[in-house]
């Protein structure tokens, strides 16, 4: 039984993944090539660029106006591209615009449980803000009126914005919660080599030493704990994730059970 998307092969593009084939509701599996995950395409090469325009109809970017100004995503042929920035403003950790959340750096970046403090609550954000509740129900939209369309939806990391869309998706799909977060931490292997340079420089930069990596770890990668914040946030303001689903992004069954119709085999 497959547990976790698949990588797709790029040239240049480290983390783009195919939720195809994760176990749905009822033993239904989701279609392959039809829900794509992925980090920001400035990197992207022309090979990956015939690629994306060979397997993507739809992309979906929610990065912040400055992050897409600083690396714009590449003109990919016969692709509409949707810009749902899922913040507006420089999220320390999460967005990566050269300045971003340099002062949050210099408080946390000796303080590892201030780190993860912070963190999980960047997270929490994800179900109670209302500008991400606006930006998550665009996103179930998109879904919705594309039918049959393949979708890839990316922010800069392809962590923590983007992954809070995979997990959406997935909650309404029925994939199994053990099945989220294995998939949701496999991002952390993708990105590793990325992460332990950023933990370089900004480590260089507060003065090294273990407490530091540790900060820098907790704000720059991934950890169960993250999930478990939305989760737990989830439950307190409204009972439950499918709780939050139906009234915090006004979901209704109907609309569920037709994704679930669209995305499931």
């Amino acid at each position: 039984m497959q547990t976790s998307s698949i990588a797709i092969a790029f040239e240049k593009l480290k983390n783009t993944r195919d939720l195809g084939g994760m176990s749905g509701i009822d033993g239904r599996k989701i279609i392959p090539g039809k829900l794509i995950r992925s980090g920001h395409l400035e990197p992207a090469s022309e090979g990956d660029i015939q690629t994306l325009g060979a397997m993507t109809d739809i992309i979906v970017d929610f990065r912040t106006d400055k992050e897409c100004e600083e690396k714009p995503d590449p003109e990919i042929p016969g692709t509409e591209y949707i810009h749902l920035p899922a913040v507006r403003d420089v999220v320390a950790g999460m967005t990566r615009e050269k300045k971003a959340g340099e002062s949050v750096f210099r408080t946390l970046g000796n303080d590892p449980s201030g780190a993860l403090k912070y963190m999980c609550s960047v997270y929490e954000d994800f179900v109670k803000d209302e500008g991400c509740l606006g930006c998550y129900r665009s996103f179930i939209d998109v879904l919705l009126r594309n039918p049959g369309k393949a979708v890839l939806w990316h922010c800069t990391a392809g962590k923590d914005r983007t992954g809070f869309a995979a997990l959406l998706i997935q909650e309404i799909l029925g994939v199994r919660r053990e099945d989220i977060f294995e998939d949701y931490l496999r991002t952390g292997e993708y990105l590793r080599g990325d992460v332990d340079r950023l933990i370089a420089y900004f480590g260089g930069k507060q003065g090294g030493g273990k407490e530091t990596e540790e900060a820098l770890g907790y704000l720059f990668g991934t950890s169960e704990l993250y999930l478990k914040a939305v989760y737990g946030k989830a439950e307190e303001l409204y009972g439950s994730f499918s709780g939050f689903i139906e009234k915090g992004l006004k979901v209704t069954e109907e609309e569920a059970e037709r994704l679930r119709d669209i995305y499931l085999d």
